[in-house]
C-alpha cells in the first residue's frame, strides 16, 4: 500500500492530470492546483531504530526500489555500516545508482558529551550521508524552546557548521 500510495503523489505532484487503478486506490481526472514548485518532490522514508538498526529486509528492499533518501533511526557503527552496504546492494539489484538514494544521519545529543557528537558527525560522514539531523529532545518530551536553540547553537559551534 505504501508504494502505491507514493506513486499517486508522484502522479499528482508531477501530471496535469491523473488517472490511476491501482489496488488500494482508484483516481479518474484529477489534479492539483497549482502544481508544486519543485517536480518531482523527493520522497524519503524512515526505518529502523535505537533497538536494532536493521528495518525488515522487505522496507529496506522498498527504500532501495522507489525512495530518494532514508533517514535511518540510529546511530553510526558497524551494524549501520551492514546496513547501509546491504541497502545500496538492493539500490544496485533495482537497476538505480547508490548515489541516487540519499542517507541522511541523526544525532541524538541528551546524555552525550560534545566529543561524542562529533564522533558521531565523522561516522555519518564516512558512510556516507548527504545531511545530519540534530535531535535535542530527552526521552518523549521535547526540551524547551530556549533550552533547544541553546543547544542547536552549541552543536553548530562543536561541529563546526
Amino acid at each position: 500500500r505504501s508504494e502505491e500510495q507514493i506513486a499517486v503523489l508522484r502522479a499528482l505532484w508531477t501530471q496535469e492530470v491523473v488517472d490511476f487503478q491501482g489496488r488500494w486506490h482508484r483516481i479518474d481526472n484529477a489534479g492539483l492546483s497549482p502544481m508544486p514548485v519543485q517536480r518531482p518532490i523527493p520522497v524519503w522514508l524512515g526505518a529502523g531504530g535505537s533497538a536494532g538498526p536493521m528495518p525488515p529486509e522487505r522496507v529496506l528492499r522498498r527504500i532501495a526500489n522507489i525512495s530518494d533518501g532514508w533517514f535511518p533511526f540510529f546511530a553510526p557503527g558497524p551494524e549501520a555500516e551492514e546496513v547501509i552496504g546491504l541497502l545500496r546492494e538492493y539500490v544496485k539489484e533495482a537497476g538505480r545508482d547508490p548515489a541516487s538514494v540519499g542517507i541522511e544521519g541523526r544525532v541524538r545529543i541528551a546524555g552525550k558529551q560534545p566529543e561524542e557528537w562529533l564522533n558521531e558527525v565523522k561516522g555519518w560522514e564516512a558512510l556516507g550521508a548527504v545531511s545530519i539531523t540534530m535531535e535535542a529532545r530527552q526521552g518523549r518530551l521535547p526540551r524547551p524552546a530556549e533550552e533547544h536553540i541553546e543547544a542547536l547553537h552549541q552543536f553548530k559551534e562543536v561541529v563546526g557548521w
